[in-house]
């Protein structure tokens, strides 16, 4: 559907938020943030810089949902193709399966969820590649904020608050993010100690200190020192991916997602059967509409814990053949229109955080995410640096011999996944949707609202969502889904859960949509963010 259509501006959902149409835009999760973003394209900076300066803003005021300890990934449309990067780290030399073996499974916090932090090399691989302006001017806005401090928000108060009790055992956490105990209050000011000091040697260093310098040491010393296996060696040996993004064509819009190691090509797949399906015919928002792409999710989520890991240990099933048209056909067939199933793997051979988008008026768009994981990560804080270790290792598991066993130098399974559209080969929409498992579906659910209903941004944003759990078996639902939605799912055979409104469970996404004469942006009403633009 155009956006020159009467329909395409309708708002039909409880949030009557709208969307930023400028010729340049940032669109983040943080107030605060966004605006890091906007000062820097008025100083005469690009995509990529606006996008950097927001997520190095983003590790000081949003510091519960990543920091400068973590992973990232981007996907680059540079107005003339597209680029992918990973920049996750991987496990340390002495991470071995032997060292594993008095655990059940893989632990969720401390030193031993800790692999190396791939944030800080994204953030310079970028600005290599593309930067406008000097690397260490783009941590003008974070700095100032580190050093000066910043008023909490509600919303960051509320995700902060409900970790404080799991983290305040890990070494350093009280010290730098709970000194009283517990998270700041809303309005409170707050400094981390160390985080200013830490933000000024990475500007000054484009990062090397981070790998190879007194950051490094620092990271390994508190890792010797509190039972970590970390060294100075594997943060040295580290390097950022740039990789060819993979892809699904579906209706007549392709999505585009990083490859594995991520989840993004369970969302791919599940496009893939989606295809064989009218959604359109279904009807928007109805309960056969929502059951298709629910199993299909659900199928792609069993073939995601089978086969996918580090690509380097995908030997015998490849993204290729959990993306070949056939299986996919193969598993559509599985879906029943009246029925839930419980679903298995396949068998591909036998025929499987914060988000941030920005753009720029000379056609460059940037879908970049970051993330500590599970909130703060692994609870681990680097004394008087700022700096909150990921806990990405819990992504591994200590099944012996599949392609997802914890191994040295080995890069786990990861949730975060920018998204991006095309139409024709050309940029139509740079977007993500936070949250664990429910980006891979948020994936879904936005490219169907934008591809088979022909929605704009801020209503595909706004929609109710749904998320099947980790059990893949539960589905969640969101407050304002509707009575005869939820009602058809539970007749087909689904356990539904209705969530609480203002629950976390359902992600936040940001979105920017290029039209002839710039862009449309919209940010999740289900955070702080708006979207901002010049």
């Amino acid at each position: 559907m155009s956006s020159d259509s009467s329909s395409f501006w309708s708002f039909p959902y409880t949030s009557q938020r709208m969307p930023l149409l400028a010729r340049n835009v940032v669109s983040t999760s943080q107030p605060l943030a966004s605006a890091a973003g906007l000062l820097t394209l008025a100083r005469g900076g690009n995509a990529v810089d606006a996008a950097l300066a927001t997520a190095i803003t983003l590790t000081v005021v949003e510091p519960c949902m990543n920091g400068i300890g973590g992973d990232a990934f981007a996907i680059v449309w540079d107005g003339k193709q597209m680029h992918g990067l990973n920049a996750s780290g991987r496990a340390p030399r002495k991470w071995t399966p032997e060292h594993f073996s008095r655990y059940d499974a893989m632990p969720l916090r401390g030193w031993d969820s800790v692999t190396v932090p791939g944030t800080v090399s994204a953030w310079r691989a970028l600005s290599d590649r593309w930067g406008a302006l000097p690397f260490a001017d783009l941590f003008e806005p974070a700095l100032r904020h580190a050093r000066e401090g910043f008023m909490v928000s509600p919303t960051v108060h509320r995700q902060w608050q409900a970790q404080v009790a799991e983290m305040l055992p890990q070494p350093g956490y009280r010290e730098a993010f709970a000194p009283q105990g517990r998270a700041p209050l809303p309005g409170e000011h707050f400094i981390c100690p160390g985080q200013a000091t830490t933000l000024e040697s990475i500007a000054k260093s484009k990062g090397d200190d981070f790998y190879h310098g007194a950051l490094a040491k620092a990271i390994a010393d508190h890792a010797r020192s509190t039972g970590g296996l970390i060294e100075e060696a594997d943060l040295a040996a580290h390097q950022a991916d740039w990789v060819e993004p993979i892809s699904m064509r579906y209706r007549d819009v392709t999505l585009l997602e990083i490859g594995p190691n991520g989840q993004g090509i369970g969302a791919l797949m599940a496009l893939g059967m989606l295809a064989h399906f009218d959604l359109r015919a279904a009807g928007v928002d109805s309960a056969l509409s929502q059951h298709l792409q629910i199993e299909a999710m659900k199928l792609a989520f069993a073939d995601l814990h089978e086969f996918v890991a580090d690509p380097d240990a995908m030997q015998t099933v490849k993204a290729s053949d959990l993306l070949d048209s056939d299986y996919l056909a193969s598993r559509a067939r599985l879906i029943d229109p009246d029925r839930a199933a419980t679903p298995r793997p396949g068998s591909p051979h036998s025929g499987g955080t914060v988000y941030l988008t920005t753009a720029d008026q000379s056609g460059m768009m940037v879908s970049f995410i970051q993330s500590n994981f599970k909130g703060f990560g692994s609870g681990v804080v680097v004394p008087n640096t700022g700096i909150a270790l990921h806990n990405r290792g819990w992504g591994f598991n200590l099944k012996p011999g599949h392609p997802n066993q914890v191994a040295p130098g080995k890069r786990p399974f990861h949730s975060i996944i920018p998204g991006f559209l095309t139409r024709d080969g050309a940029p139509l929409m740079s977007f993500g949707v936070m949250g664990g498992s429910m980006q891979a579906q948020g994936h879904v659910q936005v490219t169907s609202r934008i591809a088979d209903y022909g929605q704009n941004p801020q209503v595909a944003s706004d929609a109710p969502r749904w998320r099947v759990m980790d059990d893949n078996s539960t589905v969640a639902v969101e407050w304002n889904f509707s009575r005869e939605a939820i009602d058809g799912l539970v007749a087909r055979g689904h356990q539904v859960k209705v969530a609480p409104r203002f629950d976390t469970e359902f992600g936040c996404a940001q979105m920017a949509m290029k039209t002839a004469h710039g862009y449309i942006a919209a940010s999740d009403h289900r955070k702080d963010g708006y979207p901002v633009g010049m």
